[in-house]
């Protein structure tokens, strides 16, 4: 796993759509493929299918077995041919009576060979069927890396987020408490009255409420982040600074049907299908006949001493004339099964053309409200600014300037989710096309089977 770490960072870099480099965004990203538990299921089951196409290939070879037994009985046709095997039998011998023998013991040593001739494609389809497993199971894994990437980097931005709208919350209280000042003076000039300065210090209250909650937002955030990486890494203290730079430009998001052909969750369910195809191919073989080989070679001792060798080969057919509905009904659930797989191919290739869709809108919303939150919040904060000017010369109530004073914290909230939604958009389109979770593929040994 860890070989393939800083590749699929790379792939993720296009998720994470920010100028500069956030190494503690890598260093989650790197984290969450190694620790996260949904990878190491998924690598399980990747090993299970490798080991299982391996098992169906064996099936192409000799099959070979040793043996070794001892038995003693007075039964006479079993002690005659006892004797038989050891060479030992003398019919001529005066006291020789096959219907009265002695107790005779036998040790047999046997090696055993068999090997399947022709099964008319019954290995090839099994073989077939575990290869597609195993390559399903590798686009699955690719799928939850692509998926586990943005919900990293979601979660990561989540933290920023919640880290800005800390000092959004404490830019309010310092604007409260100059409000407040100015209000205080202009009480004890006289050009005021005391329910401004209530007023104020009660929504200076409120503000130094709404600092609490953001401040928790921000432990909240940390706790997710930290849950789908799967360890304790990011740090409660000392947390990266908050992107400042431009964000990046509006990409191109028109729906691409070659990313949906690619999409690993697409690769997935047409190998699912190809898996389905290959077991009802073995099914059919099934009224078939098979043609195997076979033999043996014995060694028999009645003492374990002066072994007599023998032999035995041969060629068997087989064919299976009744079974009851067996193999009727194994054919016809192998082709109900390949006919439900074709059906969730398509719903999974309708599934990601809308997600791939919905997430290019998302990416137009968010930086449309972006650039209309970025305009807006220096509208907002002049406004404030002006206000306040006019409130300490008293041409302006406190009603205004409370307003004022909201206005720009709910813009300046507002323009830095706008922001962060876009980023987090970003890394979303990149997911539905399917381009966070690829590794680089390895090439591989092909293994023979036999035919």
């Amino acid at each position: 796993m860890r070989r393939w770490t800083w590749m699929w960072i790379a792939a993720a870099g296009a998720a994470v759509a920010v100028a500069e480099t956030e190494p503690m965004l890598e260093r989650m990203i790197a984290a969450a493929l190694e620790s996260n538990p949904d990878i190491q299921a998924a690598g399980a089951r990747i090993a299970a299918a490798r080991a299982a196409a391996r098992q169906a290939r064996a099936a192409g070879w000799p099959m070979l077995g040793a043996q070794a037994g001892y038995a003693r009985t007075d039964n006479p046709p079993q002690a005659f041919m006892m004797t038989l095997n050891q060479r030992a039998l003398d019919m001529r011998d005066p006291a020789f009576n096959p219907n009265e023998p002695d107790d005779t013991g036998n040790l047999r040593l046997s090696l055993g060979l068999r090997y399947a001739l022709l099964d008319f494609g019954r290995r090839g389809a099994g073989v077939a069927a575990a290869d597609a497993i195993a390559a399903a199971r590798e686009r699955a894994a690719e799928a939850v890396r692509n998926q586990l990437v943005f919900e990293v980097t979601r979660a990561y931005h989540g933290v920023l987020q919640a880290q800005e709208m800390v000092r959004v919350r404490a830019a309010q209280i310092a604007s409260l408490e100059e409000s407040l000042r100015i209000a205080r003076a202009r009480l004890e000039q006289g050009a005021a009255v005391h329910s401004d300065v209530l007023s104020l210090e009660v929504r200076l209250a409120e503000a130094r409420e709404d600092e609490v909650r953001a401040r928790n937002g921000v432990a909240l955030a940390i706790a997710a982040l930290n849950t789908v990486v799967g360890r304790d890494l990011m740090p409660t203290s000392g947390l990266p600074a908050a992107s400042s730079g431009p964000i990046p430009a509006l990409p191109p998001c028109e729906a691409d049907e070659e990313c949906l052909r690619r999409h690993p969750a697409m690769r997935a369910a047409e190998a699912a299908v190809e898996a389905r195809r290959a077991a009802w191919r073995r099914a059919r073989a099934e009224f078939r006949p098979t043609v195997n080989a076979f033999a043996s070679r014995d060694w028999d001792s009645e003492d374990g001493d002066g072994f007599e060798g023998s032999y035995l080969a041969g060629v068997t057919a087989e064919l299976e004339l009744f079974s009851g509905g067996r193999r009727e009904a194994a054919a016809a659930e192998a082709r109900a099964e390949l006919e439900a797989a074709e059906a969730e191919a398509r719903r999974a290739r309708d599934q990601l053309r809308l997600d791939l869709r919905q997430a290019a809108i998302q990416v137009r919303e968010a930086f449309e409200r972006w650039q209309v939150t970025e305009q807006a919040e220096a509208s907002a904060d002049e406004a404030l600014r002006m206000t306040r000017a006019r409130y300490e010369q008293g041409a302006a109530d406190l009603a205004e300037l409370l307003s004022a004073d909201v206005g720009l914290a709910s813009i300046r909230a507002r323009r830095i989710a706008a922001r962060y939604d876009y980023l987090t958009a970003l890394s979303n389109l990149e997911r539905a096309r399917g381009r966070l979770g690829a590794a680089p593929s390895t090439t591989r040994t092909t293994e023979r089977t036999p035919q």
